[in-house]
């Protein structure tokens, strides 16, 4: 009887406030990247955006480990990616100003797309090697224009079971060039509300929850900082996993 309630309550307010919030998100974002302060405008009402979200779907969110980031310091953030409400999560409550690395398919999406080419997020094209060298050199401005970041998923691709798949080393031989420290995100809860088996059903109602690890930071230079950091940053996101998520499992589409 629960469940028949919150899809009815999603039916016809959750859902239609989400669409309303999209459009006007995004009109917001465009206008103000247009005329205004792109830093302040290609993040806030993006934050807010994805806060409403989560409480008009009453989802509750808990944050742990915000006391591990300094202000004004660039970080790259890589997180496990469980389901399509990790993208609320850490834009809503990660608090941070940052830009997301992203598939350029996004920019396909009604609204979703037009905010994100006006907001300059990175869109990671991978169709050759000039489009990747493009990619991780917008990456590199970013960053080294100071205290912005960038949030990567690093496996690639939302996973099938909730549990992780392998990472790869792009974000992280991003973060050794610039000699920047990676801070792992570990999310709980968004398979358990909408994986990516049922998008654009309704959603199950269940806890989200962010962890933020403590700081990765550079322990020289090369591939063997490389690959130190992300085993310690994967180490770290799979800690915090609830029980039933733990253990690697590969993703068919990494």
């Amino acid at each position: 009887m629960k469940r028949l309630l919150y899809c009815i309550y999603q039916l016809f307010i959750a859902i239609p406030v989400t669409i309303i919030m999209t459009i006007w998100t995004a009109f917001l974002v465009g206008l103000g990247c247009t005329i205004g302060n792109g830093h302040f405008w290609g993040y806030y009402p993006g934050r807010w955006w994805a806060r409403t979200i989560t409480r008009v779907f009453l989802l509750p969110v808990k944050v742990e480990g915000r006391q591990h980031l300094e202000p004004n310091q660039s970080y790259v953030f890589v997180s496990n990616h469980q389901g399509a409400f990790d993208i609320f999560l850490i834009y809503g409550y990660l608090g941070r100003n940052f830009k997301w690395m992203m598939k350029y398919q996004i920019q396909k999406i009604p609204f979703v797309g037009y905010a994100c080419r006006k907001s300059h997020q990175i869109m990671v094209d991978k169709r050759g090697v000039g489009a990747v060298r493009k990619t991780y050199k917008t990456a590199r401005q970013i960053l080294e224009s100071g205290n912005l970041s960038v949030v990567v998923f690093p496996e690639g691709a939302r996973s099938f079971t909730g549990h992780m798949g392998a990472f790869r080393k792009g974000a992280f031989a991003l973060a050794d060039e610039l000699q920047l420290p990676v801070v792992p995100l570990t999310i709980n809860g968004s398979f358990d509300v909408m994986p990516r088996m049922r998008d654009w059903h309704f959603a199950n109602w269940h806890p989200l929850s962010l962890t933020i690890h403590q700081p990765v930071y550079p322990i020289g230079q090369g591939l063997q900082n490389v690959q130190a950091t992300m085993n310690q940053a994967y180490d770290s996101v799979m800690s915090s996993l609830a029980p039933e998520y733990q253990g690697f499992v590969e993703n068919p589409d990494q």
